[in-house]
């Protein structure tokens, strides 16, 4: 496994549109789900399944530098609200191998207005989003003159205000 950029976002449009072709299984997350994932281990988790593929609980461990009972359980948590799955064909003995059920989340963020605790769990997701979003973009910052000038032309921001109707900023 890796520790790329994306291990974290689960809803990084080129990362995963990359990774998972073009007929990606996509699940429209319920309140039940949207409580679980509202944690920052169990996105983490998600999101590098996502990324990087199954993988053990120890291996998920390393990866994200915690202990393997602390990814059995939220691993657990994850599988009770069909966001990750075991992978029946691997694995020994006591070793499990999991993988994401899916390859996007989505969800609306007036799908659980009429439920505060997925209210506040998608202000917390919307906010590590952000966050993480941020932590990406500092990365890249510190590291962009040793890319080709291609991709430091083409990972290049701009100041153009963009004023969309909430369909053009759908299609987009």
């Amino acid at each position: 496994m890796h520790n790329s950029c994306a291990w974290e976002v689960c809803i990084v449009i080129v990362h995963a549109m990359e990774s998972v072709g073009n007929n990606p299984r996509v699940v429209r997350l319920s309140p039940a789900q949207i409580k679980i994932l509202a944690h920052p281990l169990r996105v983490r988790l998600l999101g590098l399944l996502r990324t990087d593929g199954p993988a053990t609980a120890t291996a998920l461990a390393r990866a994200l530098d915690t202990n393997t009972g602390a990814t059995s359980y939220h691993l657990r948590q994850l599988a009770e609200v069909g966001l990750v799955e075991e992978e029946p064909d691997r694995g020994a003995g006591r070793q499990r191998w999991w993988r994401a059920a899916h390859e996007l989340s989505s969800w609306r963020p007036t799908d659980f207005d009429k439920d505060p605790d997925a209210s506040a769990a998608v202000d917390w997701l919307r906010g590590h989003q952000v966050r993480v979003m941020d932590e990406q973009v500092e990365r890249w910052l510190a590291v962009e003159h040793t890319y080709p000038m291609i991709w430091r032309d083409t990972a290049g921001m701009s100041d153009i205000p963009m004023r969309l109707t909430p369909q053009r900023a759908r299609s987009l």
